[in-house]
């Protein structure tokens, strides 16, 4: 046996792999072969030669600053001298799915102060409403409604008067707080209806106030007789109105005060019932109702009245003619009485004069029904008729007047 060291083989040479690298520019070279390629295409025959480079050739042109970049019809002068378009930017259109609310941005809102304002109306109209509110029920306290039916119902011949003194009322009557009285002067002759309406004034008033104490009737005659001081009238006449008017401010009611046979009084009680309207006697006076009522004036209505029988008509609600006279008439009797009472004494300047007109054969025989129904009698037409024409008449254009009115019914009636 050999017994030398065994010598390890020689390594045998390996294969070298695959190289990234030589692919990579392989495809560089192509790629820039295929740009020059389409580089020469472009290029026109009368361009000069350019020098080429290692892999190009000898003859590769280069493409000048002033030749197109693509094929074209048109000559390079044509080319260069175009301006560039400007490519417009088109906007985005903003889509909004179906399902959801649109907004608008937070700078297009309404302000705060639109609301402020939205709300403030809304208050304001909220108090107007409760003012209104608030005057129809002082109205309703005093069931005016009830008034006037009453009224028509027993005074006869005056629908003129009635309206005249429930629209007065009413308008007055609307609200709590007043800066001046209401002053009613009821003028006319005798036997009219004046002191009944006082009375049915008085009685709506008592009622409706639950108060009696609210309402004073002061007759001239009766409490101011002639051989009585005018000096202790004009005293105990002022204490009374303020003891009534006191009252009322007290209980924030609206008081009445009725005072008939007013052509009776002397200067001086005139004189005090024309300081309770003056605007610096205290608030308590303004707010009250004061009724007058006086024969002063009788003989012009009178006069008035039998002059212009045929137009001084009551109104009739239809409008027809009879009312556009009518109303003319009573234009011109309001206007001559308020010259005539001027002279007597400053305080009718300040009073809303309701004239009380003649009244009517007919409306005598309804005052003569109505009194025999309270006495207990039947109210027979015919005998109604009998009693009336035992009175006195003014007969004009076939019309008759009551020279007394109703003032002799009630004694004819307790004849019976």
């Amino acid at each position: 046996m050999d017994s030398r060291p065994i010598s390890p083989e020689p390594a045998v040479p390996r294969a070298p792999g695959p190289c990234v690298i030589a692919p990579v520019r392989a495809v560089l070279r192509l790629r820039r072969r295929v740009c020059l390629l389409r580089k020469r295409r472009l290029l026109l025959p009368s361009a000069g030669l350019a020098g080429a480079g290692p892999d190009e050739g000898p003859a590769a042109p280069r493409a000048g600053t002033d030749q197109p970049r693509f094929f074209t019809f048109d000559d390079a002068a044509e080319l260069t001298s175009r301006a560039p378009r400007k490519r417009r930017r088109r906007s985005r259109v903003v889509l909004y799915p179906e399902s959801s609310r649109k907004y608008l941005p937070r700078a297009e809102r309404r302000s705060r102060a639109q609301r402020c304002l939205l709300l403030l109306v809304a208050i304001v109209g909220f108090q107007v409403l409760n003012a209104i509110e608030n005057l129809d029920d002082n109205a309703q306290r005093y069931d005016l409604d009830g008034l006037e039916k009453a009224l028509q119902r027993a005074v006869f011949g005056q629908p003129a008067a009635v309206g005249r003194i429930v629209a007065l009322l009413r308008d007055y009557l609307a609200t709590h707080v007043h800066s001046r009285p209401l002053l009613l002067a009821l003028h006319g002759p005798s036997g009219v209806g004046k002191s009944h309406v006082g009375r049915l004034l008085a009685r709506h008033f008592r009622a409706v106030l639950d108060d009696g104490a609210l309402v004073l009737q002061y007759h001239a005659r009766h409490h101011c007789p002639e051989p009585r001081a005018a000096q202790a009238c004009r005293e105990e006449l002022a204490r009374l109105v303020a003891d009534v008017v006191a009252r009322a401010e007290a209980e924030e009611k609206t008081p009445l005060l009725v005072l008939d046979e007013v052509e009776a009084m002397p200067t001086a009680l005139l004189d005090e019932v024309h300081g309770f309207l003056q605007p610096q006697r205290s608030h308590q006076f303004h707010s009250a109702i004061y009724v007058l009522l006086s024969s002063t004036g009788g003989g012009e209505i009178t006069r008035f009245v039998l002059q212009n029988a045929t137009r001084a008509l009551p109104r009739r609600p239809d409008g027809g003619p009879d009312s556009v006279r009518g109303a003319r008439a009573e234009e011109e009797l309001h206007a001559s009485m308020r010259v005539l009472l001027a002279r007597e004494h400053p305080l009718w300047k300040a009073a809303a004069i309701v004239p009380f007109l003649l009244l009517d054969k007919s409306d005598v025989v309804n005052c003569f029904r109505d009194e025999m129904a309270g006495e207990g009698f039947f109210p027979e037409q015919a005998r109604a008729e009998r009693l009336a024409a035992q009175l006195s008449y003014y007969r004009v254009v076939g019309r008759e007047y009551a020279v007394t009115g109703c003032k002799q019914v009630v004694a004819k009636v307790n004849l019976l």
